[in-house]
């Protein structure tokens, strides 16, 4: 038991610790003293239903007894070696990643973060090709880095502008208010035609790589087209461009496949992970690369360090995690429920106004919440309406956690969630649409 009563801990993180993505003051903070399977709990005992596997991260669920058994290990044999060392938690854990992942992508770079894996992808990709110059997206994600954020697409970028040169973004497949054509198959011809045009006004000799979410995440969770995986990694080969995949959202396990890129039946040259790597029990980070990147760097200096490089509490945690998602068949399981879960958003679409519709891929979901028939978002981009905070306070108040982002909110449950739970979450998210029904404007 704490020391310390909710209103002072609460009164304390707010006095001397920084939150992000929020003006300070105005941060109400949820008070969680411990957590398990799906779970949460509050100081008064209030039992509330993760549905977004916090940052989309606790893919295995909370406190799993073997996780932490090999975590107390750990602590008890090795924490912290320099980066040079050999041990036995960097053999194993490089081992089982060269295992999991497909194709030729065998060696491993550690790091703690997922920001901090896609950092050090731009390295090896401009240090590899010679060129200078990334390709992202707008509707995108990568990081908080001051590099990765100039990666990112979405508005939390603008505020840490100016950046170092050399990023190039570009439209999605799926663009936020219109369409690329009627079908996935022109919509996918459509983009690559004009990313490649893209590419070529650029200099297809001055670029490096192009990065992706293999799903997109916050902006959307938006699978993509079919042919678009294939069609972009044949596009950008012809040019010498790298693929780099960014799974640190999507990867193990989320879509129902281990990594994402798996549905698109095709290998990046690079692959950058972290969240589910432990499912969040401790910080690390990994890139991937091929082999012929791999060889490359045998004979030329990669030019990244971290103090906290290979950190054997990390591989550790990583190793058991992984173990328990293949053991106990979480994926699989994410795949099976995938189907439920696409079958209760068509149920709630059909059954509220405000409802737009949502789509998932595995347990990797979202619902959109629209203000009128002619399907306005309730909140505009990078934006808010009473009615979005209205169903987040909804939520919490039913005993449910996830994020309201604009007009639309996440459905990313751990992975070990059973049918029931999920039915469950979905009942509580039935009651938080009549909330937005109410300004439902016809």
């Amino acid at each position: 038991m704490s020391d310390l009563t909710r209103d002072e801990i609460i009164g304390l993180c707010k006095q001397h610790t920084m939150y992000s993505w929020a003006k300070n003051r105005d941060v109400q903070p949820k008070d969680i003293v411990r957590a398990e399977g799906i779970h949460m709990w509050t100081h008064d005992g209030r039992k509330i239903l993760d549905w977004n596997s916090q940052l989309m991260s606790v893919n295995i669920g909370h406190g799993h007894p073997k996780v932490r058994e090999a975590m107390k290990k750990q602590i008890d044999e090795l924490l912290y070696v320099w980066p040079g060392s050999a041990t036995e938690q960097r053999a194993k854990l490089g081992k089982l990643l060269s295992e999991i992942v497909p194709g030729d992508i065998n060696t491993f770079f550690f790091c703690l973060s997922g920001a901090e894996a896609n950092e050090n992808a731009m390295k090896a990709a401009r240090l590899y090709t010679g060129r200078h110059k990334i390709i992202s997206r707008y509707r995108s994600y990568h990081g908080a880095t001051k590099e990765t954020m100039q990666l990112t697409g979405d508005p939390r970028r603008w505020y840490n502008e100016p950046g170092s040169p050399g990023f190039i973004k570009v439209m999605d497949p799926w663009p936020y208010t219109w369409s690329w054509g009627d079908t996935e198959e022109e919509i996918t011809a459509r983009n690559l035609t004009y990313l490649d045009e893209v590419i070529q006004m650029e200099g297809p000799n001055t670029i490096a790589a192009m990065f992706i979410e293999t799903v997109t995440g916050t902006n959307g969770i938006l699978p993509p087209p079919k042919g678009y995986l294939r069609g972009l990694k044949d596009l950008l080969g012809k040019y010498g461009i790298l693929l780099v995949c960014d799974e640190v959202m999507a990867g193990f396990g989320r879509t129902g496949k281990m990594f994402a890129f798996e549905h698109g039946d095709i290998v990046p040259d690079i692959v950058c992970m972290a969240k589910g790597l432990t499912s969040s029990y401790a910080p690390l980070g990994a890139m991937g690369v091929s082999d012929p990147i791999a060889e490359h760097f045998k004979d030329n200096v990669f030019w990244g360090g971290l103090t906290y490089n290979s950190h054997s509490l990390g591989l550790a945690t990583a190793i058991a995690a992984i173990g328990v998602l293949r053991d106990e068949g979480m994926v699989e399981n994410a795949a099976r429920l995938g189907d439920v879960m696409r079958s209760e958003i068509e149920r709630l679409t059909a059954k509220h106004p405000s409802c737009k519709g949502g789509r998932n891929i595995g347990l990797f979901g979202m619902i959109d919440v629209q203000k009128d028939s002619a399907g306005t978002p309730m909140a505009p981009y990078n934006g808010s309406h009473p009615a979005m905070n209205e169903l987040s306070e909804y939520f919490w108040d039913a005993g449910l956690f996830t994020f309201v982002r604009w007009g639309s909110f996440m459905c990313n449950p751990p992975l070990c969630i059973t049918e029931e739970q999920l039915l469950q979450g979905f009942a509580i998210i039935d009651g938080g649409l009549d909330v937005t029904d109410r300004h439902f404007e016809g």
